[in-house]
């Protein structure tokens, strides 16, 4: 009986045993099988650093480099001002080596992206700011005649708090031999072409399209090249009302041309607006859309 009861004992001391050890093992086993199935994890995606381009050059004698540049919020082609010393330093010596070699020019070409939205009268944003530096360069007293502008797409632009640091780039170069030959070219086509606008009845605004655009960075090319060039805004209406009346109309509408002009970056001095009123139709008065044609604005060069 006694060994009956030990024999009991030690078949229930291994199924307990055994018991235990299993469950200790399958929970292991689950917990090891739990933790190998796959996890989501979300991406991390940093953004990209906003850029900042240097005033650098370093060419035709004269090297100058600072991480300072100029700089335009987005869509704008107002330089945030004021100009640091380093930018004011370099750009003081530029003007210096300019003088000292009248044959050299400083090409200045703007930065765009195609994010953002042109409300200029120039093609692009980039040469709008572009444009905006040469009058800052011409108000130091840099001569227009050796300042090229143009405008560049780099849509790897990346702007840091609404603002690209350093839209702007600078090279010197001597002066193109066929210049002259050029700008007689360009006279000649503006002169051909000239930019008409037509105003509609209490319109207060000026909307160009893409030809109208290119036809201003013409004739401010041309006014910044020859120092006595000057535009001739001219204002024309139709044969309706008194002549008197007409005239006043027309210098008023010459006048908002002009100041539209100057808002794009053409000097004052450079424009010159008058009315010829209803004296020079192009087309006739007794239809509609004869007086259309002849309520225009002609801006060319003198």
């Amino acid at each position: 009986m006694t060994r009956t009861i030990k024999y009991l004992l030690l078949m229930l001391i291994t199924i307990v045993v055994g018991t235990y050890f299993f469950i200790t093992c399958c929970s292991e086993c689950g917990a090891a099988v739990t933790s190998t199935e796959p996890t989501t994890q979300k991406e991390i995606i940093k953004a990209p650093s906003a850029t900042s381009y240097p005033f650098a050059i370093d060419g035709n004698g004269f090297a100058y480099n600072t991480n300072d540049n100029y700089n335009f919020n987005i869509s704008s082609h107002d330089i945030l001002m004021p100009l640091s010393a380093e930018l004011t330093e370099g750009v003081s010596g530029l003007q210096s080596h300019l003088e000292s070699n009248g044959s050299n020019v400083i090409n200045v070409t703007g930065y765009y992206t195609s994010e953002e939205e042109n409300n200029t009268a120039f093609p692009n944003l980039g040469l709008a700011r572009a444009n905006s530096i040469k009058n800052d360069l011409a108000s130091k007293g840099f001569s227009t005649a050796q300042i090229n502008t143009q405008g560049k797409l780099m849509d790897e632009m990346i702007p840091k708090d609404g603002t690209y640091w350093g839209a702007a780039s600078f090279d010197l170069e001597e002066k193109s031999a066929t210049a002259d030959d050029d700008l007689k070219a360009l006279y000649d086509k503006i002169k051909a072409d000239p930019l008409i606008l037509y105003f509609n009845t209490a319109e207060a605004s000026i909307h160009l399209d893409a030809a109208q655009r290119q036809k201003v960075a013409d004739i401010s090319r041309y006014l910044d090249k020859v120092s006595d060039a000057t535009a001739s805004v001219v204002g024309h209406t139709d044969a309706t009302g008194q002549a008197s009346t007409n005239m006043r109309l027309g210098q008023d509408r010459a006048e908002f041309a002009k100041n539209y002009l100057m808002q794009n970056g053409i000097a004052a001095d450079k424009i010159i607006a008058t009315s010829k009123g209803q004296t020079q139709p192009i087309a006739t008065n007794t239809t509609e859309e004869g007086r259309v044609k002849n309520r225009r604005t002609v801006i060319t060069l003198k």
